[in-house]
């Protein structure tokens, strides 16, 4: 029986029609990717394109507010936009599909749009978002119908169609959408082939070992390390897949394969990694011992010409990052194309299976994960993904330090209280912190030893206070000398400086 003009679907009906299209159209598209290109899932896709457009003081208010979870919350946030779209086009639908039908097509063209704008397009891509817009437009369709005749009909026959109808796309969406994710992993444990190849492997290791006075350790745990990339969907590469373009201002251009890196002399460095996003005593910050290859040796062998001031490095996934020639070739820097961390081969979401690791340098000029490209060129001629949204070109790290114990607005017995935190200057090293209370004299702080200037250095000392509200502020001196500075600055756009400060009370 066909509905009359005058049916109108009840609200749920017509919001539940419009959001089993989306779902239906979102698990297509993760199915397709898990079959061609698990990159090129329409979900991740717009979240990519959403990174990339959104204005850098939106991004650094993300990473400020939410830190590593900024990613998840990015993903939960356009789950929570299409849900609205839902509710709004899926009640504008009530009488007539055509509000549905366009709003499911716009949709399907803003995921076509992202994929096709995505700096690592390739013309296959548009197969998982093509199917994604087609299912949705065809399932709303025919829900709708049924829904319909369900609504201006009192036969019962056609209300079970209509929930049988309902029931198959939200049953096939989570079996499609839960098979694209499986397929989207990768079939051969690379990254154990790896770790085995390292530990049968001879490497130049490091002499010496930090000390952490039992508080932060000096060696951060893999799964402790902070991180901070744009990529939504971490890069699932093989080892054996994997290959690295050096080309550009050289005399010679190359191409090594990750045998032809192992081939080369491994060293092992013990290195800090500092994000410029890092706020006066944040954590964004990381020490871990890093095995590779010196990555001037490789820069050498391509010949690099006079003028190329800017190795471009590109990513797997289209992020790239200019660091200055000079800093990769100067002797003694130990720039590194690294391919274990912590005696294990580089954890996926850090990199493997090559990343760069660049003592004194923020991660946003430095530390390209997942590594597959340098361009030597200039900084005249290329812009990098940060600095094209207002960040610093060259990025060299601060003198910073940060206070552990006590914690903020803590309450501690009054008396003697143990004060401890980190201090860091890569690569110059730390040579003294002092401490405050209540701007008081500045004591000399107690320093850790350390394996050298490209890892930060701990420290602790202690201070009697009397009950009531007290306020610690600590300053670091590099290896050079140089103060910390006072003066407050913020993040943007080469990296935050001031002197820490912590507020705690004594009882």
């Amino acid at each position: 029986m066909k509905p009359s003009l005058a049916t109108t679907l009840r609200a749920p009906v017509a919001v539940g029609v419009l959001l089993l299209a989306i779902v239906a159209a979102l698990a297509a598209g993760q199915l397709v990717a898990g079959l061609v290109a698990p990159s090129s899932s329409p979900f991740l896709q717009v979240g990519d394109a959403v990174v990339r457009l959104a204005p850098a003081p939106v991004v650094e208010f993300a990473k400020s507010a939410f830190g590593t979870a900024d990613k998840p919350v990015l993903l939960v946030g356009i789950g929570v936009v299409l849900l609205l779209v839902a509710v709004g086009a899926g009640l504008a639908s009530r009488r007539f599909a055509t509000v549905g039908q366009v709003t499911v097509g716009v949709l399907g063209v803003l995921g076509i749009a992202a994929t096709a704008t995505n700096p690592t397009f390739a013309p296959t891509d548009l197969l998982a978002p093509v199917v994604a817009a087609g299912v949705g437009w065809w399932v709303f369709r025919e829900l709708h119908r049924r829904a319909m005749e369900y609504t201006g009909s009192a036969d019962g026959i056609t209300r079970r169609r209509f929930l049988q109808a309902t029931a198959v796309v939200g049953g096939l969406s989570v079996v499609g959408g839960g098979a694209g994710v499986l397929l989207g992993r990768p079939t051969i444990d690379s990254r154990a082939v790896v770790t085995a190849r390292l530990a049968a492997a001879s490497v130049a290791r490091e002499t010496g070992a930090g000390t952490d006075f039992g508080l932060t350790p000096y060696v951060t745990p893999n799964a402790d390390f902070y991180r901070i990339d744009t990529a939504l969907r971490v890069p699932q590469l093989r080892a054996e897949d994997w290959s690295l373009r050096i080309h550009g201002m050289v005399d010679r251009e190359l191409t090594l394969t990750f045998d032809d890196l192992l081939a080369r002399p491994l060293v092992e460095r013990t290195v800090t990694l500092t994000c410029v996003s890092n706020d006066v005593g944040g954590d964004l910050i990381s020490t871990a011992r890093f095995v590779g290859v010196e990555l001037a040796d490789v820069l050498r062998a391509a010949g690099p010409r006079p003028g190329a001031d800017q190795v471009f490095s590109t990513s797997s996934d289209g992020w790239t990052a200019g660091t200055p020639t000079e800093v990769l070739l100067e002797p003694g820097r130990g720039a590194l194309l690294a391919v274990g961390m912590n005696g294990e081969a580089l954890p996926t979401e850090h990199g493997f299976p090559v990343r760069m690791v660049v003592p004194g340098l923020y991660g946003y000029v430095s530390a390209t994960k997942w590594v597959t490209d340098l361009e030597l060129t200039t900084f005249a001629a290329r812009e990098s993904y940060w600095e094209q949204r207002g960040w610093g070109e060259r990025g060299p790290i601060k003198t910073e330090a940060r206070i552990d114990l006590p914690r903020p607005f803590a309450a501690v017995p009054a008396g003697a209280v143990t004060v401890a935190g980190i201090a860091w200057s890569q690569p110059r090293g730390i040579s003294r912190v002092e401490y405050s209370v209540d701007g008081g004299p500045w004591a000399e702080a107690e320093l850790a030893d350390t394996v050298g200037g490209d890892t930060w250095r701990m420290w602790r000392g202690s201070v009697e206070v009397g009950a009531g509200s007290h306020t610690m502020r600590v300053r670091a001196t590099d290896g050079t000398g140089a103060l910390q500075t006072e003066r407050a600055a913020d993040v943007l756009p080469d990296g935050a400086t001031g002197w820490p400060a912590v507020i705690f009370t004594a009882r």
